[in-house]
């Protein structure tokens, strides 16, 4: 297995990315000898993305390595002290030099895993200086690998799993570092292969790709067809002249179809004829750079067969324009009309690949339509995730001193649930889960087969008893002062997560389309605490 070379977390999110006023805010609770307090924060999303009914929690790898790697060198210091206040006390840019993530503890629901609103993700304990520094770092980390990620799932869902994905959007994404993190993160959340050629070195995604409609229009005639004759594959003839080969099954084809020899465009078959010289066992063109049926369907068939018949085998045709779902039936009936005809079993199984501004709806459409597409490109809608472009995900104290923190809003959407809580997941008899529960640490667990009553975390439902037939924990401890206490996955590892979380769903909860909502609830005994707590931040 190759070694993935997982890039220096250090350099691609450095210490200093983050906001201004982490350090205003650290600076004074420094000035005030408040920097050492221990304090406790949770990351969380309000809303489910893209009007579903989950998400998927991502990112947790990078968090763990940004910890790990978190600190200030001098260049960093010497920059802060140019931009914070000359006031500053010179001594604080010492403590900064100091500062690292040995104090620190953070609690996290497994990545891949299926999550959904309120529900605490990360709990951040340690010094309250540390802790609130890392807030936007870290919320850099999950926004968007959540985001994508779960948007990638959606797709899956829309696709079904006959169906081959491929991430092709990093032209479209928002920066490198943007169309990296989509490569990643669409591939854990269920897609197959990926164009971005940095992303397969570094994750060991499979990488896919063949020709673009500009290699099919540079060429103009036959006479540009030149390189090494092509030898078959068995090595027992002298070298054959493809072109020749060619134009003879290109007349067969024609008379097969009944097609218009004259209409055919010959640069098309020079560009088809050139890249078969050069990739004879990777044979997959472009075919409506000028006409579908009329040019491109009859010169890959003309050229494939010529492959066949030295022993290759061509792998199949993308569509990039026009009603793919016809096209694609029209197309896969002419392969098999030719395998028939010329005894060429190669042909029953020759891909075809479709991508043009596929987006969920689309895709979704795909199975509602007759279509023969094996493989779908998707780019734009996928990395810029256009339906809904950011997660939410907030970064709230809960806790200073041991004692619970709660934010008041003139919005009551946007209070917080003060101190700290296990969150267990409730499962029915199928072992669907139905519920998640916040409790406080120090209650007592909930049990398989024992009531409970709790009351929903949003709305102004009443009080309800369940009893559920599995509970599991959903937060793990992953990093305890200064060391990583989880194993870290791979992306593989963590895409097979994700589709295991998946299958646990409900059917009604996994919809694409109107999802019953998911219920989170508090445990009575934490919102009886709650209504109770008067303190505030």
């Amino acid at each position: 297995v190759r070694k993935l070379h997982v890039p220096e977390i250090a350099a691609r999110v450095p210490t200093l990315l983050t906001d201004l006023y982490q350090f205003t805010m650290a600076y004074a609770y420094w000035r005030s000898g408040r920097h050492n307090e221990p304090a406790v924060f949770e990351l969380f999303f309000r809303d489910n993305p893209f009007g579903g009914g989950f998400s998927l929690f991502s990112g947790m790898h990078d968090c763990l390595l940004f910890l790990r790697s978190f600190r200030f060198t001098d260049e960093d210091v010497e920059y802060l002290r140019s931009v914070l206040p000359p006031a500053t006390d010179p001594a604080f840019f010492l403590f900064l030099r100091e500062l690292d993530c040995s104090g620190v503890t953070l609690q996290s629901v497994p990545e891949g895993t299926v999550v959904f609103a309120r529900v605490p993700l990360m709990e951040v304990s340690g010094p309250l200086a540390v802790v609130q520094l890392l807030e936007t770092s870290l919320l850099c980390l999950v926004n968007y690998a959540s985001l994508v990620c779960s948007n990638a799932a959606r797709f899956r869902l829309a696709a079904g799993s006959r169906r081959k994905l491929l991430e092709m959007g990093l032209r479209r994404a928002q920066g490198p570092d943007g169309g990296l993190t989509a490569s990643k993160y669409t591939y854990v959340g269920g897609f197959d292969m990926t164009s971005n050629v940095q992303a397969g070195f570094l994750f060991g995604i499979p990488v896919a790709g063949t020709m673009a409609h500009s290699y099919v229009t540079s060429f103009s005639s036959l006479e540009e067809v030149c390189g090494d004759p092509i030898l078959p594959k068995t090595g027992d003839h002298d070298n054959i002249d493809l072109i020749s080969l060619t134009k003879g099954w290109l007349g067969r084809v024609c008379e097969l179809l009944g097609a218009e020899p004259g209409k055919i465009r010959e640069g098309e078959l020079a560009a088809f004829l050139s890249y078969a010289i050069a990739y004879p066992h990777n044979f997959l063109p472009v075919i409506d750079s000028y006409s579908v049926t009329c040019s491109g369907l009859l010169n890959f068939c003309a050229v494939a067969l010529s492959l066949c018949e030295l022993d290759y085998s061509p792998l199949g045709v993308r569509l990039d324009s026009g009603d793919l779902c016809s096209q694609s039936v029209e197309v896969r009936h002419v392969f098999r009309l030719c395998s028939e005809q010329f005894s060429i079993p190669a042909f029953q199984s020759l891909v075809i690949v479709g991508t043009n501004n596929i987006s969920e709806y689309s895709m979704a459409e795909l199975n509602k339509k007759e279509n023969e597409i094996d493989v779908v490109g998707v780019g734009t809608h996928l990395v810029t995730c256009t339906r809904q472009p950011s997660l939410g995900c907030v970064y709230k104290l809960v806790e200073v001193r041991g004692s619970p923190r709660m934010k008041f809003s003139e919005d009551p959407e946007k209070s917080t649930v003060p101190g700290r809580k296990a969150v267990y997941r409730m499962l029915d008899t199928e072992g669907h889960p139905f519920l998640d529960l916040l409790c406080l640490c120090e209650e007592p667990a909930p049990k398989a087969c024992v009531a409970v009553r709790c009351h929903p975390v949003v709305g102004n439902k009443t009080c309800q008893s369940i009893t559920p037939a599995q509970v599991s924990c959903l937060r793990l401890d992953v990093y305890t002062k200064g060391q990583i206490t989880h194993p870290l996955c791979s992306p593989a590892e963590t895409r097979e997560k994700v589709q295991s979380s998946i299958q646990t769903l409900h059917p009604r909860h996994k919809r694409l389309q109107k999802p019953d909502s998911y219920v989170v609830s508090f445990k009575v005994h934490l919102l009886l605490w709650r209504r109770g707590t008067t303190s505030g931040d």
